[in-house]
């Protein structure tokens, strides 16, 4: 069945998703929704949000309910441990990343709390910085209790903890010049995802609507670019 992926370059839900179709080397067809624009977008999934998989003439929105369909439908490579236990944790481990810090660093949010909440940048800025700090180091803790030092974050090969955490690294190193170094078990797995061919090939600037350097949205605008 055919898939398509409406996302954008600078999409770090939709990396995970991209991560996860190179990892299973699953074919989709890309549509970047800036270049459709969000009115349209909208009509294809009123969430209004990135990412969205189009399967067949059916339309699930949001990564975690994407990935859930990609590793039920497409189950080789697993992207899940086998252990139940150890399955529940790299779900956790995922979740915190969605939840806990992708979810409130968006730039709706932050364009909110400008707009609505009279945040001055440096307020932003600080906001940004609080959040991936407590992010980071609650993961940083969650890997250090792992029984095995495993390469990856939950085994020997990269799976769904490590395509949710390598964008909100990427994401904070590129963007938010987020200092790394207290984090030094996540740089590692950082480090051992960054130059394999999925994770390469996920990226935003091997995206076709990347526009040749990464453009951070400004707090000026009201609409679109609503999960990035």
């Amino acid at each position: 069945m055919a898939l398509t992926l409406y996302s954008n370059y600078l999409n770090s839900a939709g990396e995970r998703v991209r991560i996860a179709l190179a990892l299973k080397g699953i074919d989709y067809d890309y549509v970047s929704v800036g270049e459709i624009g969000w009115d349209a977008y909208e009509t294809i999934n009123p969430q209004r949000l990135m990412p969205a998989l189009k399967i067949g003439d059916q339309i699930v929105p949001q990564a975690t309910a994407i990935l859930e369909y990609l590793e039920e439908t497409f189950p080789e490579p697993p992207l899940l441990p086998t252990d139940p236990v150890r399955r529940a944790q790299a779900r956790g481990f995922a979740q915190h990343v969605v939840s806990e810090m992708h979810a409130i660093d968006v730039i709706r949010v932050r364009r909110f709390l400008h707009h609505e909440l009279g945040v001055a940048q440096a307020g932003i800025e600080h906001w940004q910085r609080h959040w991936f700090a407590t992010g980071f180091a609650a993961l940083e803790a969650l890997l250090a209790r792992r029984p095995t030092a495993w390469p990856y974050c939950f085994g020997k090969t990269p799976g769904w903890a490590d395509l949710h955490l390598i964008p909100q690294v990427a994401k904070g190193l590129s963007r938010f010049n987020v200092d790394m170094a207290p984090y030094p078990l996540i740089h590692d797995v950082y480090k051992a995802c960054v130059d394999l061919p999925a994770f390469i090939a996920a990226t935003p600037r091997q995206q076709p609507d990347y526009p040749g350097e990464v453009i951070e949205p400004d707090l000026q605008g009201r609409s679109g670019n609503n999960a990035i």
